[in-house]
């Protein structure tokens, strides 16, 4: 304890050296878990290395056509148009490569955050107990400023995609979580008590009556760590991700106002597809299962009771 107390500045208040404290402690990890965090390097650059090439091998104006078919598919074909000149504005500033890095930076570190943040967020909305462990944890991951953890990536991982795929991943996780375990919260106890009554298991329960029923608050949840992991994705461009972050930071470091505003603007353009094409999804609601039809029933006869 003595090693991290020091003398007075003057206040009476002995200075704290966190700071020592925590630099040992990643120390320690790097020495010991050194092979471990190698093999996640790998694992992230070689996924995203993979889904960046994927992305760029087709003609991009042919790409360009498929994505706005998606968004027609999920939205409607104004929303269509409007992504294929977005997308169009990107190739003509010759920003697609860098867009697509940071489309795969960001979908890599979507999907990993979203296998941690669900089944953290359905344990958190089951147990009390868990909640209470994982609301400060959460706390500290959102509230923490984004730069802060491109340190302690980058002595794990080294400068290059993957530190900045695991620092978009800590910052985009929160949302995730916590509208997951909002979202099985809000879910009628009626129905799930309806649920039991007809013999179901707990994780019969939980797949054909919370998850469906919790769906549009679980998909509002994605569409966040969508949108902070395209933020910080941009942040990452500091430590060598790559991609718009990349351009942004190339732009600063030597004063180019054209170069910034062109990443900055495919930035924009891809936020806005990624946020719209999410949210079309998240509106189309759980559908009309079994549970879902006794739900409405169970509200009708209960708003019934109340106005007899």
């Amino acid at each position: 304890m003595s090693t991290l107390l020091s003398q007075t500045d003057g206040t009476g208040i002995p200075r704290i050296r966190v700071g020592d404290g925590i630099e040992t402690v990643f120390d320690w990890v790097d020495d010991n878990l050194g092979g471990f965090f190698t093999a996640v390097r790998d694992v992230i650059t070689t996924s995203t290395d993979g889904l960046t090439d994927l992305l760029t091998k087709p003609d991009a104006v042919v790409l360009a056509i498929l994505l706005a078919l998606l968004a027609w598919l999920l939205k409607d074909w104004k929303f269509a148009i409007v992504s294929l000149v977005g997308l169009a504005f990107i190739i003509s500033v010759e920003q697609w490569d860098n867009a697509m890095k940071t489309l795969s930076l960001v979908l890599i570190a979507t999907i990993i955050a979203l296998i941690i943040a669900i089944p953290l967020g359905i344990a958190a909305a089951r147990s009390p107990r868990v909640s209470s462990v994982v609301r400060p944890v959460m706390d500290l991951m959102q509230t923490m400023p984004a730069f802060v953890w491109l340190v302690p990536v980058v002595t794990l991982l080294s400068i290059g995609v993957a530190g900045g795929v695991v620092a978009t991943v800590i910052f985009c996780l929160p949302p995730g979580v916590r509208l997951t375990e909002l979202g099985i919260r809000q879910v009628d106890p009626e129905v799930v008590e309806a649920g039991h009554a007809f013999g179901s298991s707990s994780g019969q329960i939980l797949r054909g009556i919370q998850l469906p029923l919790a769906m549009p608050t679980i998909m509002a949840g994605v569409n966040q760590v969508i949108m902070l992991a395209l933020s910080m994705a941009v942040i990452a461009g500091l430590v060598g991700a790559g991609g718009l972050g990349g351009a942004v930071t190339s732009s600063i470091s030597r004063l180019d106002i054209g170069l910034g505003f062109e990443a900055g603007l495919s930035v924009v353009v891809l936020a806005i597809y990624l946020d719209r094409v999410t949210a079309a999804v998240g509106q189309r609601g759980p559908g009309g299962g079994t549970f879902s039809g006794l739900s409405r029933l169970l509200r009708r006869s209960r708003a019934g009771a109340k106005t007899a």
